[in-house]
C-alpha cells in the first residue's frame, strides 16, 4: 500500500515538474498575443518626439502635428544594417509618407522586431528647416 502511495506522489511530482518546465513564465508575452503599446508623438518645427520601445513590441503610434501640416516617413531598416537587410520595423501599411494635418491624430501600426535606431523624417515640405526635421525610433 505504501509503495502505491509513493508511486502516486512520484507521478504527481513528475507531472508538476514537467508542467513547470514546459509552460512559459507568466511574464513572457509574445508581441502577436498582446495589445499594441500606444505611443503618442508630436511633430512640430522642426522635430519629432523621440520614441523608445522594446524589441518584439507591437506599437500603435499616434502622431499629431502641433504647429502646421507635416508628414512622416519611417525607415524600416536600422541605421548601420547591412545593405539588403530585412526590415526591423514591420509597418502594417504600405504607405511611405503619412500626411499629418495640423491638429489631427494619424495612427501608424508597426511591430518593432529588431533592435536598432530607425530614422524618421518629414516628407511634406514644412518650411525653411524642413530638411533637418528628423527623429528616431530606438528599439532596445
Amino acid at each position: 500500500m505504501q509503495l502505491k502511495r509513493f508511486a502516486s506522489y512520484c507521478f504527481i511530482g513528475l507531472f508538476v515538474a514537467t508542467c513547470a518546465v514546459l509552460a512559459p513564465p507568466a511574464s513572457v508575452v509574445r508581441a502577436q498575443d498582446s495589445a499594441p503599446q500606444v505611443i503618442e508623438m508630436s511633430a512640430k518645427k522642426y522635430e519629432f518626439t523621440p520614441v523608445r520601445v522594446k524589441a518584439g513590441t507591437k506599437v500603435q503610434l499616434k502622431v499629431t502635428a502641433t504647429d502646421r501640416d507635416h508628414g512622416i516617413a519611417i525607415e524600416t531598416v536600422a541605421d548601420g544594417a547591412a545593405k539588403g537587410s530585412a526590415p526591423g520595423l514591420v509597418i502594417d501599411s504600405p504607405e511611405k509618407c503619412w500626411k499629418l494635418p495640423k491638429g489631427e491624430v494619424v495612427t501608424i501600426n508597426f511591430t518593432a522586431q529588431t533592435a536598432g535606431t530607425y530614422q524618421i523624417k518629414c516628407c511634406v515640405h514644412c518650411g525653411l528647416g524642413h530638411g533637418g526635421m528628423k527623429g528616431t525610433i530606438v528599439v532596445e
